[in-house]
C-alpha cells in the first residue's frame, strides 16, 4: 500500500489521499475535492483510480466526485446513510466492509458519527498502521459538529475508537488544524511540554511536507485525547467554571468541543 498525501491548498485546508497498489496499479481516492490534484498524482505514479470514498457528505470533501469520476470511470463509495445527501453512489458502506485496492491495501470502514450522522473513517490493516479519519479526528484535535453532527455521539465514537488503534497507527485527516489545535492543547493545558515542543516545531509547518503523526504522539498534544489529565482539568475549569469540581470524561469532552467552538 502506497499513500499520496495532497494537500489542496485552499482557504479550508483540505488534505485528499490516493492510496495506491503497486502490484496492479488500482487506486482510491478519499474525499478529492481537488480532483485534478488527485488525478494528477494517481498518473504520476502509473495508477489508476477505480474508486472513490467520501469520509461524508460535507461539498468539500464531495465537490470532486462527479468529475473525477467522469475522468476515470471510478465506482463511488460512501457510508450508506449520506448516499442520498451526496448523489451518484455506487456503494453504500457499513461498519465491518472492507475496501479492498488492487492486492495490497484493505481498509475497514469504521462507523464514525459525531461530526456528521453519517461518517466513516478508515483503518488500514498494514504493518504500519494507518487511520484515514475524515473530520472526526484531526492533528492535536477532533472535528466540530456544528453542521448535522452531535458532541455527544462524537465522544462515544472517540471513547470507542481509540482502544482500538495501536500506538503506531498514523493518522492521516481531512484538513490541517495542526498550529491552531496545538494552540487550543496550550490554552487549556498551558504546562503540556509535549504540546509546546511541537507547536515550536510547527512555525515552520509546511502542509505539503508535514510530518505525519502517530496515535502516540497525539495521545501526548490532543487535548481530546487527555480527558483525565489532572492539568488540563484545572486549567478547562478557569475557562469553564461551571465544569463539575471532580467531572467524568464524557463532561471534560463536551466543555472542550464548546470550548473550542467559539475559540
Amino acid at each position: 500500500m502506497i499513500i499520496e498525501r495532497i494537500w489542496a491548498d485552499n482557504p479550508l485546508r483540505n488534505y485528499h489521499y490516493v492510496i495506491g497498489c503497486a502490484e496492479t496499479g488500482e487506486a482510491l481516492a478519499i474525499d478529492p475535492l481537488d480532483w485534478q490534484a488527485c488525478l494528477q498524482a494517481a498518473q504520476a505514479r502509473g495508477w489508476t483510480i477505480t474508486q472513490i470514498l467520501n469520509t461524508h457528505e460535507h461539498p468539500d470533501h464531495t465537490a470532486g466526485n462527479a468529475a473525477l469520476k467522469a475522468a476515470t470511470g471510478a465506482r463511488v463509495l460512501a457510508h450508506a446513510g449520506a448516499a442520498a445527501a451526496i448523489g451518484g453512489i455506487d456503494q453504500g458502506l457499513v461498519a465491518g466492509d472492507v475496501v479492498r485496492v488492487g492486492r495490497s491495501a484493505e481498509l475497514e470502514c469504521l462507523d464514525t458519527p459525531g461530526h456528521t450522522m453519517t461518517h466513516v473513517c478508515l483503518l488500514a490493516h498494514a504493518a504500519r498502521p494507518a487511520l484515514f479519519s475524515g473530520d472526526t479526528l484531526f492533528n492535536a484535535g477532533v472535528g466540530n459538529c456544528r453542521n448535522g453532527g452531535d458532541p455527544e455521539l462524537l465522544f462515544e465514537t472517540c471513547r470507542r475508537l481509540l482502544p482500538r488503534l495501536a500506538p503506531a497507527t498514523v493518522l492521516y485527516p481531512g484538513h490541517d488544524y495542526l498550529q491552531n489545535n496545538l494552540r487550543f492543547t496550550l490554552h487549556v493545558e498551558p504546562g503540556n511540554p509535549a504540546a509546546a515542543q511541537r507547536l515550536q516545531q510547527a512555525t515552520a509547518h509546511d502542509p505539503r511536507t508535514a510530518a505525519t503523526l502517530t496515535l502516540a504522539e497525539e495521545l501526548a498534544i490532543n487535548s481530546f485525547f487527555r480527558l483525565e489529565q489532572p492539568q488540563l482539568i484545572e486549567g478547562l475549569r478557569r475557562q469553564v467554571p461551571a465544569l463539575p469540581q471532580k467531572p467524568d470524561s464524557r463532561e471534560v469532552f463536551l466543555a472542550l468541543r464548546e470550548l473550542r467552538n467559539s475559540w
